[in-house]
């Protein structure tokens, strides 16, 4: 590079100064400056007058020319100066949020988001955890939505993170192709959570929140990932033996969980068709937990339950899952019922959660 740079100085050959006295060198010295400056003067000119057009009489053109410009350089910095100002709002003294997604479809009255924020409001040890919610809307209806809930905080998906056209906003089924899209771009944004220096508790909206989990969580101060399980196999530490599911995790913010998060998020354009917890479980099989030092608990979901595996003992448990659910209609439905039978739970009898009917079917 060296050697090129010189090479590139030498090509230009400037006329040498007369024999002037010792001071003029100054001056032989401004003057190149000045015809330089003058060659880029025209040049600058030049471009000027390829950009406007004399039938533009107003100078929209370079209006919108140099409009154009300012948007591109500027908008980088300001979607991380929006982003970082949610977190540090949303953020405990710890700084650490609890974070879920949603679009149009989520977002609509009596659905997902109605029955999650219901649970944090009515759940033991919940109410003051919504100070610390952030809802990441992905289109502008569900923004709406969230601001007019009062209580949460709540950020909008920049559009270049969504594409611009790519509209998410309807329901996404299960293994759909925009269900896979939708997966990706949130991991996208919790890696870039994890960037700013916030820790955080990623939660879907299928899942209520019965209790405070973060007691339940026992976390020490080593572990970088705590996630859930569809069937817990009884081993914490065996993560390899255990099916993760990412519906429910806890991260800790740390040049480790950065480089898994950018890595998982790479991933994507060799897994044509596969979501990001399938991704997730394939990357811990080749090693890429190990590799990067990320230190991994899986959750008991004697206390962490879904519908895949119902806890034993309902007095245990903190969040409910509606996993092992195709539609939207049906885990609506039977997490009302999760709900109302959390309502009537006498901690000195037994509970047995309801059937879930209606994800069953929605199988059908």
């Amino acid at each position: 590079m060296v050697i090129g740079a010189k090479q590139a100085r030498s090509s230009i050959q400037w006329p040498p100064c007369p024999h002037w006295p010792p001071f003029a060198r100054e001056h032989c010295a401004l003057a190149r400056f000045v015809a330089v400056a003058a060659v880029c003067l025209l040049l600058v000119a030049g471009t000027y007058c390829t950009v406007w057009s004399p039938a533009d009489a107003h100078g929209e053109t370079e209006r919108r020319f140099f409009n154009i410009w300012r948007r591109r350089s500027s908008q980088a910095g300001a979607d991380d100066d929006d982003l970082e100002a949610a977190l540090r709002g949303a953020a405990d003294a710890n700084r650490t949020v609890i974070l879920s997604v949603l679009n149009k479809a989520y977002a609509e009255e009596d659905g997902l988001l109605d029955l999650f924020v219901e649970g944090l409001k009515q759940g033991e040890g919940t109410q003051r955890l919504l100070r610390h919610v952030l809802l990441v809307a992905m289109d502008r209806p569900a923004f709406r939505r969230c601001r007019s809930l009062g209580g949460v905080r709540c950020y909008r998906l920049p559009a270049a993170a969504t594409n611009g056209t790519d509209d998410l906003s309807s329901e996404q089924m299960y293994m759909s192709g925009g269900f896979i899209r939708m997966m990706w771009r949130r991991i996208r944004l919790l890696g870039d959570v994890l960037r700013h220096g916030y820790s955080f508790a990623f939660t879907d909206l299928d899942v209520i929140w019965l209790k405070n989990p973060f007691p339940s969580l026992n976390r020490t101060r080593d572990e970088d990932l705590l996630i859930s399980s569809d069937r817990f196999n009884g081993r914490p530490d065996d993560y390899l033996g255990n099916e993760l599911n990412t519906g429910f995790f806890f991260v800790a913010t740390s040049n480790r969980t950065v480089a898994l998060f950018d890595e998982w998020h790479a991933a994507r354009n060799q897994s044509a068709g596969m979501k990001e917890q399938d991704v997730l479980n394939q990357m811990k099989r080749r090693g890429a937990f190990a590799r990067l030092g990320v230190r991994t608990r899986v959750l008991d979901t004697a206390r962490f339950s879904g519908f895949c595996q119902d806890s034993r003992d309902a007095r245990q448990v903190t969040t409910v899952h509606a996993n092992c659910c195709r539609t939207m209609r049906a885990k609506v439905a039977d997490l009302k019922a999760v709900l109302d039978a959390a309502r009537r739970l006498n901690r000195t009898t037994e509970l047995r959660w309801p059937a879930h009917s209606e994800c069953a079917k929605s199988w059908r």
